[in-house]
């Protein structure tokens, strides 16, 4: 190989090196984020549980209230 064809090679091997950790902190990122919506998303699922269980409750007294009547 000709010193060119070799420098050459280490110039792509340096942009794909670069690409590599480009993308591997793109990918952290990217996992951070997600772990951030799936907190988020069991923080609604949590919070319409809490929220259906206290209407059903609620429509439960007033069909108590209304067989009373």
């Amino acid at each position: 190989m000709a010193e060119s064809q070799y420098a050459q090679l280490e110039s792509k091997l340096n942009q794909l090196i670069e690409l590599c950790q480009r993308l591997d902190k793109e990918n952290a990122a990217l996992k951070a984020r997600e772990a951030t919506w799936q907190q988020e998303k069991l923080r609604l699922v949590e919070k319409n549980e809490l929220a259906r269980s206290r209407v059903e409750a609620m429509i439960k007294r007033l069909k108590s209230l209304e067989s009373e009547g």
